[in-house]
């Protein structure tokens, strides 16, 4: 059975991103963002109608991830010093820099059931600069958060999140704060993929017999 209800944000996490030598991107190894309060993240992106015919001929989709706030009790300096590049100086003091260019990353989080935790991955995010603010204490102290406002996109792929179901194998579940997942090919998907692959084999092993026999054909 799966979960009917769902409550209590936890165990985010982030994944810095990184550029590779071919133009691919990689993930960094998911590290704690502790705190987590809460989050709020909107669609970007409507479908839009194309008409012709006198009818709503063709519905575009616009799927363009998800605009939003992150409100954590601190932001841990990992975070600032991986994504939003300020710098620790030889002083141990974290410096803003207006030329630096903050980073791109993988926004992990759960979800409490009450069944089981549904695990989040956004594969694209960046995040903007926070506000300072804070306030002096009255008759009583009250926390002051930090929120990140956070930009998620879909990556170069097309994907733009994923989260566990109710049949996510354990393997996959237990494992997702170890590394971003990403989707597998499903069985038929694997399945034409070789197919394809055994059928263009089979197309160069008779092109090349082909062509043998016709250069041996000239010899003789």
């Amino acid at each position: 059975m799966g979960n009917k209800v769902k409550f209590n944000l936890c165990n985010a996490h982030y994944a810095p991103i990184k550029a590779g030598e071919n133009g691919e991107s990689t993930f960094g190894t998911p590290a704690a963002l502790p705190g987590a309060v809460s989050i709020s993240l909107d669609p970007n992106g409507e479908p839009e109608s194309f008409y012709a015919d006198g009818i709503e001929y063709y519905i575009i989709n616009n799927n363009m991830g998800y605009d939003g706030d992150l409100e954590l009790a601190m932001i841990p300096e990992s975070f600032r010093t991986d994504i939003l590049k300020e710098e620790a100086d030889a002083n141990k003091v974290l410096v803003e820099n207006c030329n630096s260019e903050t980073g791109s990353f993988a926004l992990l989080f759960e979800f409490d059931g009450d069944v089981k935790k549904i695990r989040h991955v956004l594969y694209n995010c960046s995040a903007s600069r926070p506000k300072i603010e804070s306030k002096t204490n009255e008759e009583s102290k009250e926390v002051q958060t930090e929120t990140l406002t956070v930009k998620a996109r879909p990556l170069a792929s097309g994907y733009v999140k994923a989260k566990t179901g109710d049949a996510t194998t354990q393997a996959v579940y237990d494992k997702w704060y170890e590394a971003v997942y990403m989707p597998a090919s499903s069985p038929a998907v694997e399945a034409a993929q070789a197919s394809a692959l055994s059928a263009q084999t089979i197309s160069r092993t008779a092109t090349s017999a082909t062509v043998e026999k016709e250069s041996d054909t000239k010899k003789s």
